[in-house]
């Protein structure tokens, strides 16, 4: 399989807004149409802080994806260095998601519960954007599609993210244009530790040679434990928030999410630390 091209998303910081009334930063940021997107179905003040935490979270997923598709750009053109500043920017972005949880920590089960009702079958497991970006960390799997089947220009996009590299991949092509022996092949399935992956992974970290590589393993392992992070206190707020129940979509609830915060990613980038 070959690389797919790396698309950066439309953010669209930059774009010309018309004329309108208001001062050039309303209009510069849609401040007036930002603060009209808050709709609680309820009368419960908690609600409030409950959209819009989950709205900064979703700006946040575009723009953690903007940094990690310019890592991805930079690695493929073998500039590591730009690689490691796009994810440097990005563990700032995921500190800000981390601590997103912290507006929602002190939900008690009888505040979630007065206004949960309202929610229907929408659940966080249908965020597209956080979809995205957990096929970029290779954690693939074809099945989540099915819930965009009406919904025809995102389950293209993900389908066609589903089939592309995942950063990890990119990463390997790297190590593998260095010379090392690893058996890169980007897939649609889930990515499965190697034991060639590791031993190059050895390499990096014990071969002189390799030093800028042994920083690019550094900036993924700071990635990869606050994804980490972000699991583990996605977990805690909803343990506290609403205990063992069903996820308001069907899901599973803390079992998917304890299972989930349990998964390593760049799995061994972990494992080498046992040899090193």
């Amino acid at each position: 399989m070959g690389h797919d091209a790396v698309s950066t998303p439309n953010l669209s910081f930059g774009r010309e807004e018309e004329p309108g009334s208001g001062t050039p930063y309303a209009r510069y940021v849609r401040l007036e149409e930002l603060h009209s997107l808050q709709h609680p179905r309820s009368k419960v003040p908690a609600e409030l802080s409950f959209i819009i935490t989950t709205q900064v979270m979703e700006l946040l997923f575009d723009l953690l994806r903007h940094e990690w598709t310019l890592a991805q750009q930079a690695l493929r053109e073998d500039e590591v260095q730009a690689a490691l500043a796009a994810l440097r920017r990005g563990t700032h972005v995921q500190d800000v998601l981390v601590n997103s949880w912290d507006l929602l920590a002190t939900m008690t089960p009888r505040e979630f519960g007065s206004f949960r009702e309202v929610l229907g079958e929408a659940s966080g497991f249908q965020s597209s954007a956080f979809l995205r970006l957990e096929f970029l960390l290779g954690n693939k799997s074809e099945h989540l599609l099915r819930m965009y089947e009406e919904v025809p220009g995102t389950h293209q996009e993900l389908a066609g993210a589903l089939r592309a590299p995942s950063l990890y991949d990119d990463v390997l092509a790297l190590l593998a244009r260095r010379g090392l022996a690893v058996p890169y092949e980007p897939s649609a399935q889930r990515y499965q530790p190697l034991q060639q992956v590791q031993d190059a992974w050895h390499r990096v970290y014990t071969e002189p040679a390799y030093a800028d590589l042994a920083g690019l393993g550094e900036a993924l392992l700071d990635a990869a434990e606050r994804v980490t992070r972000w699991r583990q206190k996605h977990y805690s707020a909803v343990k506290r928030s609403m205990g063992d129940k069903p996820g308001t979509g069907g899901s599973s609830g803390l079992t998917w999410l304890k299972r989930s915060a349990e998964q390593d990613v760049f799995p061994e980038l972990w494992t080498v630390r046992n040899e090193l």
